[in-house]
């Protein structure tokens, strides 16, 4: 089942109770004030980015499913917010953005990105100088986390020296890490553990 036909049913307890765990981690790594723009990278409905749009000037909130921007949008409405704005946009295609930002932060997505180093490579051009940028993942895993996904073609998590590694290269400073949470899925009726970390750096 793709993006677009499970948005509609995408913002369940699970999901929203994790997602502010992980919007507390993440502005809890930042010295956020309401003069800086952030960018969300596959941002699904919003989750992450409406516990954390009041400590930014500006968030632009990016997702290459039409049918979660759809989403997105209607919630942006209801509760008329006005300091995010959406794009429906796939930028590992083509970065077709002519704007910079001072953070970026992207939760469970990285590890549907088959090229890494690339992505990273366009983060970095997407930020301004000294800008940061939040990662929120997978740690390295089995393959258990997505079993039944046949549509999945990414990576089983991350190992966090690894991933730093690729960082560095693209020219991040002051690359951090540790993992903040441990949870678990239910997956073909069997208990999944997992564990997500957040790696924070700097351009």
């Amino acid at each position: 089942m793709s993006f677009d036909q499970r948005a509609k049913t995408w913002d369940n307890d699970r999901r929203i109770k994790l997602a502010k765990i992980i919007a507390t981690e993440i502005g809890n790594s930042l010295a956020t004030n309401k003069e800086l723009s952030a960018m969300e990278f596959g941002c699904g409905t919003g989750l992450i980015s409406f516990n954390l749009y009041d400590k930014f000037k500006k968030i632009t909130l990016i997702d290459s499913s039409k049918g979660m921007i759809d989403v997105l949008n209607a919630k942006i409405d209801e509760y008329k917010v006005s300091n995010m704005e959406s794009l429906h946009l796939d930028i590992t295609d083509e970065n077709s953005l002519d704007i910079k930002f001072d953070v970026i932060y992207t939760s469970m997505v990285l590890h549907h990105i088959e090229n890494t180093s690339s992505i990273i490579n366009t983060f970095y051009k997407l930020l301004n100088e000294d800008g940061y940028l939040c990662i929120v993942d997978l740690d390295e895993e089995d393959g258990s986390f997505h079993k039944g996904h046949d549509d999945f073609h990414g990576h089983n998590g991350f190992n966090q020296e690894k991933l730093k590694d690729i960082l560095i290269d693209a020219g991040f400073k002051a690359v951090e890490s540790k993992t903040f949470y441990h949870g678990e899925k239910i997956v073909e009726d069997e208990k999944i553990d997992y564990s997500l970390f957040l790696m924070k750096s700097r351009k």
